[in-house]
């Protein structure tokens, strides 16, 4: 596999068949660029497109997620439901994204990027304008799960895409990117959300999600056209989907990278699941305060994030800074667990933001690493890759979801254990089965 760095659009850029290869296949058919510095404008006016768009995929689950997140104590009068259940409907939609990139994933890889993304669009609106109408929680759990399942196609065919078009470091570096772009999402997501719920109920949160999602589907319907040559698409059936996949999964560091990242995803997720409760009903935060905070993380991961990409990729290893990443992620789930247990007392809303925000912002080493360095080991089957890693991420996240409540809403405990079980069993992970010291020997 190539390690070079240089991107295979940027490779295919200088040949006449360009336009079958990569980022020019944007334009939909056969294109030949000019030489020269017209073809260098060309190249990063396409790759700047390419980027938005996939931006845009990426940033649509956190949008869906988050711009939620100041509802749900709303969601729990309105509905007459108890927290715990209203908070399935996150559960329920993590679990839909991660069913449905397993479906996704080796379709991609069967079909092309292009038909089973605009189809997993089209389904998306559908659903999020039912949850508009959704009379009980019930249903509402179940319209959230069909959102995740078609959700799963933006997530799944993004990264997908990105392997189709680049490896070595600077996959590692458009996975930063891409964290800055769909990083905006949460940072203002929960502050629409807030606003929304200010001239209007919960349910005008889903009817903006149906318009975005609606807008999102037409621009990828008009400039994301395919990236995966006919040529180079599998043509087995789900035999041999199933088998690839547990081809994927017989590789010992593939799997230590994809266990670590989703156990720190679950982290985060706890944190996503429980803060909207945990800032706004233990320590009476307004929704308006809930919304800042949760930016004000979000920047932190989405700063953390660049400093990765524009800095530390290509002067460090990608191992080192996920191992220091998880690290600090371990520290910091191990103060908020002091903190929330009364160790130092009644800590107020602060000191426990401030730890919240150190968590966070070290997501921004680890989630970026973990994918580019998982999928580096994938040559042919980047589809079915990236389905596992987004499975894998969404299905223990999904398990985390309720876990953060099992003590009612008057304490922030089980939120910072589970926090700091799955941390500490990223790091076992990626220490036991990626063994990177081992790998820094073996090279030359």
């Amino acid at each position: 596999m190539p390690e070079s760095g240089v991107s295979r659009a940027q490779q295919a850029h200088k040949t006449e068949t360009s336009a079958e290869a990569g980022l020019a296949g944007l334009s939909g058919g056969p294109v030949t660029f000019p030489s020269g510095p017209a073809a260098t404008a060309a190249a990063r006016r396409t790759g700047l497109l390419v980027t938005l768009v996939l931006g845009g995929l990426t940033a649509l689950p956190p949008l869906s997620m988050d711009m939620y997140l100041p509802a749900l104590p709303a969601v729990t009068d309105a509905l007459h439901a108890p927290a715990s259940t209203v908070q399935l409907t996150l559960t329920a939609c993590l679990t839909g994204m991660a069913l449905g990139q397993v479906v996704v994933g080796p379709m991609s890889d069967r079909w092309g990027r292009r038909r089973p993304l605009l189809l997993g669009m089209i389904i998306y609106v559908f659903a999020t304008a039912i949850c508009v109408f959704a009379p009980t929680v019930e249903l509402l759990i179940g319209f959230r799960l069909l959102q995740g399942l078609a959700g799963a196609a933006g997530i799944v065919i993004a990264r997908a895409v990105v392997r189709d078009m680049y490896d070595g470091v600077e996959m590692a570096r458009f996975f930063s990117t891409l964290m800055l772009i769909s990083g905006v999402a949460p940072v203002i997501a929960p502050v629409i959300g807030g606003q929304v719920l200010r001239i209007t109920d919960w349910r005008g949160i889903f009817a903006v999600l149906t318009v975005v999602g609606i807008l999102l589907t037409l621009v990828v319907w008009k400039w994301l056209h395919e990236t995966l040559p006919p040529a180079e698409r599998h043509t087995g059936g789900i035999g041999d989907a199933l088998r690839t996949m547990r081809g994927l999964l017989a590789d010992r560091v593939f799997t230590g990278y994809m266990i670590a990242g989703s156990l720190a995803f679950a982290a985060l997720f706890a944190y996503v699941s429980a803060s909207p409760f945990v800032i706004q009903e233990i320590y009476g935060a307004s929704p308006q305060t809930f919304s800042m905070l949760f930016g004000i993380n979000s920047i932190g991961l989405i700063a953390v994030g660049q400093i990765n990409g524009k800095l530390l990729v290509g002067r460090i290893s990608l191992d080192k800074a996920l191992g220091f990443g998880l690290a600090v992620i371990v520290l910091a789930a191990t103060a908020l667990l002091l903190m929330t247990s009364g160790v130092f007392g009644d800590v107020g809303l602060v000191p426990v933001a401030s730890g919240l925000f150190v968590l966070m912002s070290a997501m921004g080493l680890a989630m970026p690493n973990t994918n580019a360095q998982a999928l580096m080991r994938t040559k042919h089957a980047a589809g079915s890759a990236s389905a596992l890693l987004g499975t894998s991420s969404f299905l223990i996240g999904a398990i985390a979801s309720p876990l953060v409540g099992i003590a009612g809403e008057a304490t922030a405990v089980p939120m910072a254990v589970v926090q700091l079980v799955c941390a500490v069993g990223a790091m076992v992970c990626f220490l036991a089965l990626c063994r990177p010291w081992r790998q820094v020997a073996a090279r030359p």
